[in-house]
């Protein structure tokens, strides 16, 4: 056997021990609805899944790597318990951390929630997800975990960590707009904390890609899904 096809087939079994530790009833005990919501807040930045919108790549398709095992009868409990265990145990650190998971991104009850939603729709024949405009700033706002902590009609987003962008955009500038993401803690939404928004999105997402954010949010934000 190729040293590659050893090295995955050795990961597979591994999971498949660890899975048998810490998934059962997990996708009976979580809460999908919040599950979701963790999901874009701290997963959809590096993995895609149609359900929630999201299109990253820097880690596997969560709905490619489900569909095989849930058409071949894997139960949800089952899929629920890979989550677990791959988060529990990520894969050891690389060099290059735009490719490795970081260690207990969620625990206790967020990941058995995590693990619920994933187990739920992930590889789910039919499922489309939310259907996001025709615009470039779209997979910008889906990839970076937005709709995990705000509201925004057109891009199915119902968070509520953060302000409700369909309230507080309408009316804002594009330099207001554009303040608020890369120094969120410069003008704080009356109701809400300091500190809890990102500190760190003027260096994750490039400056192409925080310019069609911004024309994005102003664009539809108040709108309803999908309109302008």
């Amino acid at each position: 056997m190729p040293r590659g096809a050893a090295r995955r087939a050795a990961l597979a079994l591994s999971g498949i021990a660890l899975l048998t530790a810490s998934g059962c009833g997990v996708a009976q005990t979580g809460s999908v609805d919040r599950g979701r919501l963790l999901f874009t807040s701290k997963c959809a930045t590096c993995h895609s899944l149609k359900d929630a919108g999201s299109t990253a790549q820097i880690g596997p398709n969560l709905d490619a790597a489900f569909a095989q095992a849930r058409a071949a009868g894997e139960d949800s409990d089952t899929i629920a318990g890979v989550v677990k265990a791959q988060v529990e145990n990520p894969r050891p650190s690389n060099v290059n951390q735009s490719v490795s998971m970081p260690p207990h991104i969620v625990s206790g009850e967020d990941l058995d929630d995590v693990a619920s939603y994933v187990a739920s729709v992930a590889g789910v024949p039919g499922i489309k997800g939310p259907q996001l405009p025709n615009d470039p700033g779209a997979p910008v706002f889906a990839n970076n975990g937005c709709s995990g902590c705000h509201v925004l009609k057109a891009a199915g987003a119902s968070g509520t960590t953060g302000p409700d962008l369909d309230q507080v955009i309408p009316g804002m500038t594009a330099a207001e707009v554009n303040k608020s993401i890369v120094d969120p803690n410069a003008k704080i939404a009356k109701g809400y904390p300091p500190g809890v928004m990102p500190q760190n999105f003027g260096q994750v997402i490039s400056p192409q890609d925080l310019n069609a954010l911004v024309k994005f949010l102003l664009k539809y934000a108040g709108k309803p899904s999908g309109k302008k």
